[in-house]
């Protein structure tokens, strides 16, 4: 029998998940794990991913969201994966106009459209 999982475990693993990181456990982690406590007590580590996957699972996300290949959507829905993608920092990611521009089935320069439109409505 496996024992409960622990309240703070319970509270971040939706997080945890939606960053695609990993729960370790304490024994288990490495110096770059965030190690979090509860009541002075280590109860579980977080091990970050990598940032090369980072677009990707952003990606998949977007897929999740709008229900299918980003390709199939319409070009209002595109722009609106396109605000969504660079309010969470797609574009800072070496790249990333060019992963974008493939997922969504358009050009590089459609993106830099999208990406202007959207600075010069705020």
């Amino acid at each position: 029998m496996t024992e409960p999982a622990h309240p703070l475990v319970d509270a971040v693993k939706p997080l945890v998940d939606a960053m695609g990181a990993a729960l370790v456990a304490p024994g288990d982690a490495r110096p770059e794990d965030v190690l979090l406590s509860w009541e002075g007590a280590p109860v579980v580590a977080v091990r970050l991913p990598h940032l090369g996957a980072a677009l990707d699972r952003l990606l998949a996300e977007m897929e999740r969201q709008f229900g299918g290949p980003l390709a199939d959507l319409g070009r209002e829905d595109k722009q609106r994966v396109v605000r969504v993608l660079e309010e969470r920092g797609a574009f800072t990611i070496r790249h990333g106009v060019e992963s974008v521009a493939a997922a969504l089935g358009v050009s590089r320069f459609t993106v830099y459209n999208y990406l202007n439109r959207e600075q010069g409505d705020r």
